[in-house]
């Protein structure tokens, strides 16, 4: 059966509505989706259209998209732009630079010089493609050139196609980020009843605290198997009829290991409405806008406030004994021809997945300095951007700015 309709965002000042899904219950590709169109109440553009909505306005799973390698001979872009969890570059509207970087004059962590409030599941799965690249990429964002933009569209398209086979998206004017957020939560209300009658959902919302850091992410699909197995579905897009490199499936592996992580502590009742809100500091007693109130009284829902829904959404989340993933898939399809190049079956390593995010939050947590590729994959600089500046190449596999220079040697 066909669910009622997402709802999706589209913030002012952007020329493309969002398409994630979620109607009356999800925020990215949910089984009502909702498309707001966001506004502030003062007349003032919001900082960022995906600050606003908490999540991206493209699919969690192909805002890298052109991080992938296509083969060892193609450019790929970085992972680059702020994301929609950061806030403009500086006050001065200079970028954050990486140059103190070693050397004791910036003490500041990433969290803080790049204005962010929490961070996106693909942040950490680009820092396992290479943690320098990334950390360039959020201060020297690459612009996207027409070429990339045409693989970004095409990509979103086909997670569009498949998102208009379970719902209808609907748009809903929003005037605070407090309305996008409640947008995405009504969403979620919509899908979390159909997941538990054993239905198929779409671009469903994670989030969660991890490491003591708010990490965000939207999955592509759950459904249910044969067998009654909770099964998550991550679709790829290519390029090129090729299935990607071990290095680009070890990113993309880590990236539904993630998923799969914040998603089983959601159902757990792990998750809390004081922490989401502390990491993002919304405001859960202000009243919702007239477009958001009228959308949730057709839903069924009486509140009045984003803590009226956050209260339903944690209680729906802990109370309808949804169950934790047990498979981890993922489908490589080629664009032009819509082709399934091949599957991924993902082996989910609790305590390697732990290690893994407690080793990148130190990052953005100012606890140690980036790192670039080991020496054995150093191949992966021939595609990089920052191959100029990179101080981890130039330094022989250590940041070069750490170097002191050595005094010279007597020859007496």
């Amino acid at each position: 059966m066909q669910a009622a309709g997402r709802v999706q965002q589209q913030f002012r000042g952007c020329s493309r509505a969002r398409w994630s899904p979620g109607c009356g219950g999800a925020s990215e590709g949910l089984p009502c989706p909702v498309q707001s169109c966001a506004m502030s109440e003062t007349g003032e553009e919001e900082t960022g259209s995906a600050e606003a909505s908490g999540f991206s306005d493209l699919s969690d799973s192909e805002l890298v998209e052109f991080l992938e390698l296509e083969d060892a001979q193609e450019s790929s872009a970085s992972p680059g732009k702020p994301g929609p969890s950061s806030e403009l570059p500086g006050k001065d509207g200079k970028p954050r630079s990486l140059q103190n970087c070693g050397r004791g004059l910036d003490i500041s962590s990433p969290m803080q010089r790049f204005h962010l409030q929490y961070l996106y599941v693909t942040d950490l799965s680009a820092q396992n493609w290479c943690e320098l690249q990334m950390a360039h990429g959020k201060e020297l964002p690459d612009l996207v050139t027409p070429e990339k933009a045409a693989v970004l569209d095409t990509g979103a398209s086909i997670h569009l196609a498949r998102e208009l086979e379970l719902h209808d998206l609907v748009t809903i004017p929003v005037a605070s980020k407090e309305d996008a957020w409640a947008i995405k939560f009504l969403n979620m209300l919509s899908m979390i009843p159909t997941l538990q009658s054993e239905g198929r959902i779409r671009e469903f919302p994670v989030f969660g605290e991890v490491e003591g850091v708010l990490l965000v992410g939207v999955i592509d699909e759950l459904h249910y198997t044969a067998k009654g197995e909770l099964e998550l579905a991550e679709l790829k897009t290519r390029r090129r009829p090729l299935l990607p490199l071990e290095a680009q499936k070890k990113k993309d592996c880590f990236q539904v290991s993630l998923y799969k992580y914040i998603f089983d502590a959601m159902v757990q009742g792990k998750v809390t409405p004081a922490s989401l809100i502390h990491h993002t500091k919304l405001c859960p007693d202000k009243a919702l806008g007239p477009s958001v109130l009228s959308h949730a009284r057709r839903g069924g829902f009486t509140v009045k406030s984003l803590g009226d829904l956050m209260e339903l959404v944690f209680l729906s989340l802990t109370m309808s004994d949804l169950p934790v993933i047990d498979i981890l898939k993922i489908e490589y399809i080629h664009q032009e021809s819509a082709t399934l190049l091949g599957t991924e079956i993902v082996a989910f390593e609790e305590e390697e997945v732990k290690g893994k995010v407690q080793h990148y939050m130190a990052y953005w947590k100012g606890l140690r300095e980036p790192r670039g590729v080991d020496i054995e994959e150093a191949w992966k600089c021939r595609t990089c951007s920052y191959t100029d500046i990179c101080k981890w190449r130039k330094g022989g596999g250590v940041l070069s700015s750490t170097l002191e220079p050595q005094p010279k040697k007597s020859n007496k």
